[in-house]
């Protein structure tokens, strides 16, 4: 659902309406409700941020986060999951992590959802590369693919046995069909 404001509003405007749920985004002057997660999407999210972070976290590598807002370059977006270096985690001065994330992701995932449009995933990916995202993935569970977004905006499309690029550092070795294996319980 995409909502037009009569008059313009600015992404510092944005962040101070109510937060709705699910997420909404702000793109390109608009506010974009994101659609409810489904089974495929949800199992999908989780086993990914679940599979970066035991291996990242504890070498303090990076951290993945499901659905954390993300403002920078002018948009307000809520990545399925932002993974984040370790030294990147915005923190407040007690060394506690930060509510705020002003920052882009180092890696962003989105998941597509059924009713959600291709191109508008794909330009969160690309605007994210932009400001200096090293790494983008977009899953398409339908057709069982993976697009890879790199840093410099070349877009590639992964499938079957191809192997995943992660962010380095991160040993974390994954096929295109072992990611969509695990919506076969």
């Amino acid at each position: 659902m995409t909502i037009t404001a009569i008059k313009p509003i600015t992404v510092d405007e944005f962040l101070q309406l109510p937060e709705t749920k699910p997420a909404s985004e702000f793109i390109d002057g608009q506010i974009t409700q994101k659609p409810m997660p489904q089974g495929e999407h949800s199992l999908l999210q989780g086993t990914l941020c679940q599979n970066i972070s035991q291996i990242a976290q504890p070498k303090q590598i990076a951290l993945a986060f499901p659905e954390l807002r993300c403002v920078f370059g002018g948009l307000a977006i809520v990545p399925d999951i932002a993974v984040f270096r370790w030294e990147r985690i915005p923190r407040l001065p007690s060394g506690r992590i930060a509510n705020r994330f002003e920052i882009h992701p180092d890696w962003a995932i989105e998941i597509l959802s059924p009713d959600q449009r291709y191109k508008q995933v794909l330009g969160k990916l690309l605007h994210c590369a932009e400001c200096g995202t090293e790494l983008g993935w977009l899953l398409d569970a339908e057709d069982e693919s993976i697009l890879v977004v790199d840093s410099d905006r070349r877009v590639r499309e992964l499938t079957n046995s191809d192997r995943l690029p992660v962010l380095t550092g991160i040993d974390l070795d994954l096929t295109v069909e072992q990611v969509f294996s695990w919506l076969n319980l």
